[in-house]
């Protein structure tokens, strides 16, 4: 076989659709981090006044996150599901540490960062990939017990509870909600009992309202979301220019590079607010185009799911539905806080927006995800030649 012949046979057993669909959204991420930051870091002395001071540092980002998901890519989901305990005690131990006084970086009044020079780390970002291998993990674990509360549900809450307490120290409250969304989509797939999947999601909504109510600052985010204009210069200051820039792109936008509410502003234009440049720059276009590419990924990861499992490869199926949800609800919270349907939170768009400890953690889960796809090729091509 020639070399050319070997190249095609090779990248026949990778899923071409996902790394081109990956590849392109990091792609359009770069061009817009770039469009949205570009003035604001022409104008800031830690800058040092280059423009392109962010779009160098979201191409390294992303470099980094090709090399890391290269290295991910060749590790076999069997021994992810091994060390997956352990990468969920050492994101505990992370999420720990951030909040040591003198160690955890705070910015705007949250903290969550650990800085490492070149890079801040956000282990908020990492915890959740070890929330995906960890439920899924722990559901094929205890694949008897899921009609058992005590047995089954009970020691994944009390993980998931201590979790979020220290989501809630920094505090991340839409990382929360993601790690939760994951957990129990996970166990629901996985078998979960339906009446104590109801419960929860009961027990949810009220934990989530007895959050908001006892937070003074979470009841001010969620009354600027409902009437932002009633204080468009204080708490609905946010919403009212993410508005402000999708009311200017109308159709087709103002075109690559115009936007006005990127000039200080929008705040947190290249990073939550990424989605409101878009809109400004490409118009209803634009946004369409992006939330297909969400939709779009988030079925493929289905899709790969659901043929691991008819092969019964349960923890790859979980794993990857897991990756899906992940993908999913955190792109669906941040576009939902984009156009008003949601109170604000500290919530970027996946594989797009600027961030280093983002762009590695999702490369690595559509490393893993087409690592577990890659692996049912392997084997129904196995199957097929006996």
């Amino acid at each position: 076989m020639s070399a050319v012949q070997t190249s095609r046979t090779s990248s026949a057993r990778i899923d071409p659709v996902l790394l081109w669909l990956v590849i392109g959204m990091l792609s359009i991420g770069l061009v817009m981090v770039y469009s949205a930051s570009i003035d604001m870091a022409e104008a800031s002395r830690s800058t040092g006044h280059r423009g392109y001071y962010f779009l160098l540092r979201q191409a390294g980002f992303i470099a980094v996150g090709g090399v890391t998901g290269f290295l991910a890519f060749r590790v076999p989901t069997l021994h992810w599901q091994r060390v997956a305990p352990w990468l969920f005690v050492g994101g505990l131990v992370l999420l720990a540490v951030v909040l040591v006084p003198g160690i955890g970086r705070n910015v705007n009044g949250s903290q969550r960062w650990l800085p490492l020079g070149f890079i801040n780390l956000q282990p908020s970002e990492l915890m959740k990939l070890a929330a995906v291998l960890y439920a899924a993990d722990y559901t094929v674990r205890k694949a008897a017990f899921m009609h058992h509360f005590k047995q089954g549900f009970l020691p994944m809450l009390v993980a998931i509870l201590f979790t979020g307490a220290l989501l809630l120290r920094e505090p991340d409250f839409g990382a929360f909600v993601v790690i939760i969304a994951i957990a129990m989509t996970t166990l629901f797939l996985g078998g979960l009992n339906l009446r104590i999947f109801v419960g929860l999601l009961v027990l949810s909504v009220i934990g989530f309202i007895g959050l908001i109510w006892s937070s003074p600052y979470r009841l001010q985010r969620i009354v600027g979301f409902m009437d932002p204009w009633a204080d468009p210069f204080g708490k609905g200051y946010q919403l009212s220019h993410a508005l402000i820039a999708f009311g200017r792109g109308q159709w087709l936008g103002l075109g690559l590079g115009r936007s006005v509410e990127k000039l200080f502003y929008l705040p947190e234009a290249h990073t939550d607010f990424l989605l409101a440049v878009i809109a400004e720059e490409l118009g209803f276009v634009g946004v369409v185009a992006v939330i297909g590419l969400f939709i779009w990924l988030v079925i493929r990861a289905f899709r790969i799911g659901r043929e691991a499992a008819q092969l019964e490869r349960h923890f790859c199926a979980l794993t990857a539905m897991g990756i899906g949800v992940w993908i999913g609800v955190q792109a669906g919270i941040n576009i939902g806080v984009n156009v008003g349907l949601l109170p604000t939170k500290g919530l970027t768009l996946p594989l797009l927006s600027f961030g280093g400890s983002g762009i590695v953690a999702n490369c690595i889960a559509m490393a893993i995800l087409l690592r577990i796809d890659y692996e049912t090729r392997e084997l129904r091509r196995g199957r097929k030649g006996t």
